[in-house]
């Protein structure tokens, strides 16, 4: 019997299903896409008998891929592979010495004719068998560069410093994207970036707020309080929160529980007029493509990465939350110069705090 992934089998019994190819672009290229996809696998394991078996044959078509065994490849949840328990046979089209598997099919010169038709990520995913996302990507989280680092705040001469990874710390940049509303509509996500002396960025903490239902306080209360909690963990001198929709009341409450932190934060109101997809290339394209912009190993196990990779500037339907609050807070980062000596480099953390007399 043959039947299409999503047809209807009930009241039969198998002792042997083969999934010919299940993952493919239609299944795989949303994430609602991938997990009616699970839902649909694992329903037909109702009708394998006890001890029946179950062959998967195919492809990955994306990072998130069914066929991952990997402990590397664990979903965002940090859950287990969907085949974890599942014996693996892997025969990619050459091996590390640059062998073709199949020297009579496929020689040497084949393979990089191949190569250059369908594009790198194609190739990886079909004839490496290595999860990426088949789609040629605007953004290739590739071009990050992932640090462990974490702040060090000192006070020298009774002055604030700030340094990340031995770097003194020039600037920060923290934008908050605000959102309310159902698990599956647009996510609540504060951006922080940190510049040092010598102009590298740091994406250093991104974070998706999640509300407790079970809390008495209001959601606009406790994501303010949220907020106001991760600058003084950060020390965030400056926060720009976009108004557009929801949050034009939002940066009053922000203020009010910023107060009661006991922290020196400042509050910004903006309202966005830019595209988005506009933004987001403006964002990251330039900073990537130097290859400048280092992100902070924690943020991994955010929706970020996930985001970077299904990102396309035409698609309405892929989440771009986080990635649309890192580049507004990019677009806000200055360009900095590095200078050959240490003279003309702001010293102090944060300025606004200080007193200047000028002598007139």
């Amino acid at each position: 019997m043959a039947r299409g992934l999503f047809s209807n089998i009930t009241g039969v019994r198998a002792d042997i299903i083969i999934y010919d190819d299940v993952e493919v672009p239609n299944t795989s290229g949303t994430k609602e896409a991938r997990e009616e996809l699970r839902h649909r696998l694992d329903e037909s394991r109702f009708i394998l008998t006890p001890k029946g078996m179950q062959l998967f044959v195919g492809t990955p078509h994306c990072y998130d891929t069914i066929y991952a065994v990997d402990q590397a490849q664990k979903n965002l949840d940090q859950s287990d592979p969907y085949l974890d328990e599942f014996q693996d046979l892997r025969i990619p089209i050459y091996n590390e010495n640059y062998e073709s598997a199949w020297p009579d099919k496929f020689s040497k010169a084949d393979i990089e004719s191949l190569k250059k038709q369908v594009g790198p990520n194609k190739f990886e995913s079909q004839m490496m068998l290595r999860p990426v996302n088949i789609a040629q990507g605007r953004l290739n989280p590739d071009l990050l560069q992932f640090y462990n680092d974490d702040l060090d705040y000192k006070e020298i001469s009774r002055k604030p410093h700030l340094y990340l990874g031995g770097k003194q710390i020039a600037s920060c940049s923290a934008w908050w994207d605000p959102a309310f509303g159902s698990a599956g509509g647009d996510a609540s996500v504060l951006a922080i970036i940190f510049t040092d002396v010598d102009g590298k960025n740091y994406i250093h903490h991104i974070e998706y707020i999640r509300i407790d239902e079970a809390n008495k306080d209001d959601e606009a209360t406790q994501q303010c309080q949220k907020i106001a909690s991760v600058l003084v963990q950060y020390y965030v001198p400056c926060v720009t929160v976009e108004t557009n929709g929801i949050g034009k009341f939002l940066p009053a409450i922000l203020r009010r529980e910023i107060r009661a932190s006991s922290h020196y934060a400042s509050v910004i109101d903006h309202h966005t007029h830019f595209n988005k997809s506009q933004k987001i290339i403006e964002g990251f394209d330039a900073v990537m493509a130097a290859q400048n912009l280092y992100v902070h190993a924690s943020i991994s196990k955010t929706p970020f990465l996930n985001e970077m990779r299904e990102w396309r500037p035409s698609a309405s339907n892929t989440k771009d939350d986080g990635l649309d609050a890192v580049a507004s807070a990019l677009l806000q980062e200055p360009i900095l110069i590095a200078s050959g000596s240490q003279k003309g480099i702001r010293k102090n953390w944060s300025p606004t705090a200080q007193i200047f007399k000028a002598k007139t």
